[in-house]
């Protein structure tokens, strides 16, 4: 026997009044379409899962395509069960397939794998993945042939229920397993004779059914995993429970968040023990937080990596960056993509950084800008300095030695090396190289002329009008 799962990625999303593709809204941090493939790829191998796309196809394979999944194209959209029909030469390689819908983010792989066993158990040749829920209206109801029986006749859509059938609450997630050769044998048999005028795949119970094939329906355990999103609102509910529940993942883990509902953390961020969330916090990506950390309210870090005994200050941005061991950044630090911060190293506030790499030890505290740098060990950086890394064409480095000191508002013109032990004077503009060791001062010399503020004022009080005392 072997598996296949497909999931089904091909509608608009009409009702989410959206110009993009339903299943490239985001929850926590990923499409939604990407989530179903991380719970599938956890049951069957990536290259075992096929997407069908259809709708911004293009833009939907390019946001999963590194998930190692294959795609089958739903040129023209006209319903579930055409999508199927789709896909068939892309499972011929299969006996048995779940079918999984894009747009239900919070299935859990453990459900899929119930899914697969009891279908496989009970040699059925379709199982209906089914929900009993408070509130069905909207969704179609699942009808057994009798009260707890396994076996299922039908699915009915909302709009098609009977009198007496509107008070069934057990629902059709829309999530299916199927023996390959029932499904294509019968799949021919799906008619456009409703509303929509499309095929359903939903139908396809029926159509089993009275060909005396095996249909039946196996409850999930969790029944708010199986339910997807049809408006914006809807949808953010979904993304409150997923990084609320990430957030207990990583308090589980020995992590404090400090008024968890305020964070917002993604399903994919990791963050080590005795680490410290403040208030409005931001982990976003691929974000790696080491332990004994804290990091402080309104910062931002994406796809960055933190070494252990960090302290990330109030509302600094780091993008795409490596702090190692130790460092300490900002408050209102700007961490570009590219920067490699050392250990012990310090970026104080209003310091931004761009593909710069600080040693350890080194310090920028103040109102700096590092573009293109690489900056050795025990380098003091003073306030005001500036990597002049850009010529209006090109981009060039600044490379910094060993315990160089760099005076305030400085301005080093790159491309230029400072040399190891190196001092920069106060308000030098640095054209050259500077040798180890070595001063380097570049401004103006400075001119006293003993008495001349006084001597101005004099001249101004002098050129003021005089009053003559008399009414003008």
């Amino acid at each position: 026997m072997r598996l296949g799962i497909v999931i089904m990625a091909a509608g608009k999303g009409t009702r989410l009044k959206s110009k993009r593709a339903k299943v490239l809204h985001e929850i926590g941090g990923r499409p939604l379409v990407q989530h179903v493939i991380v719970s599938a790829a956890q049951v069957v191998p990536p290259q075992d899962i096929l997407v069908i796309v259809g709708h911004q196809a293009d833009a939907v394979q390019a946001a999963v395509r590194d998930t190692g999944v294959r795609f089958a194209l739903q040129q023209e959209q006209h319903g579930t069960g055409h999508a199927i029909q789709t896909a068939e030469p892309g499972t011929r390689d299969y006996d048995e397939l779940i079918v999984l819908s894009g747009d239900v983010p919070l299935l859990r792989p453990e459900t899929i794998a119930a899914l697969r066993d009891f279908h496989l158990q009970e040699q059925a040749a379709m199982t209906i993945l089914t929900a009993e829920t408070a509130n069905p209206f909207g969704y179609g109801r699942v009808l057994r042939k009798s009260p707890g029986a396994l076996e299922v006749d039908a699915i009915v859509e909302q709009k098609a229920l009977q009198h007496d059938q509107e008070n069934l609450h057990e629902i059709n997630s829309g999530i299916y397993a199927f023996r390959r050769d029932a499904l294509f044998k019968y799949i021919g048999q799906l008619n456009a004779d409703n509303l929509h005028k499309e095929l359903y795949l939903t139908d396809m119970a029926a159509i089993l059914h009275n060909a005396h094939e095996r249909v039946l329906a196996i409850k999930a355990a969790q029944p708010e995993e199986v339910l997807g999103a049809n408006t914006i609102a809807e949808m953010m509910k979904l993304d409150r429970e997923l990084r609320m529940a990430t957030a207990d993942r990583l308090m589980a883990g020995g992590v404090t968040i400090l008024m968890p509902e305020t964070v917002m953390i993604d399903a994919t961020v990791e963050v080590g023990p005795d680490t410290v969330i403040e208030p409005f916090a931001q982990l976003l990506g691929k974000t790696r937080v080491g332990s004994d950390c804290r990091i402080r309210s309104y910062s931002v870090l994406e796809n960055t990596l933190v070494g252990d005994h960090v302290h990330i200050l109030q509302s600094c941005v780091i993008e795409d960056a490596l702090i190692d061991k130790g460092a300490r950044v900002g408050p209102f630090a700007h961490l570009r993509p590219g920067c490699h911060i050392g250990e012990d190293a310090h970026i104080g506030n209003f310091v931004e950084a761009k593909k710069t790499s600080l040693g350890k030890g080194s310090k920028a505290n103040h109102l700096t800008y590092l573009g293109d740098a690489d900056i050795g060990s025990g380098v003091n950086i003073g306030a005001g300095t500036i990597t002049c890394n850009y010529d209006g064409v090109s981009k060039y480095k600044t490379v910094i030695g060993d315990k160089v000191f760099i005076g305030s508002d400085s301005a080093l013109v790159a491309p230029i090396v400072i040399g190891e032990g190196a001092y920069i004077g106060a308000g030098s503009t640095i054209t050259h190289d500077v040798p180890a060791d070595a001063l380097a001062i570049a401004r103006g010399q400075q001119v006293i002329k003993e008495g001349w503020a006084k001597n101005r004022r004099a001249q101004r009080e002098a050129r003021k009008p005089q009053s003559t005392g008399k009414n003008q």
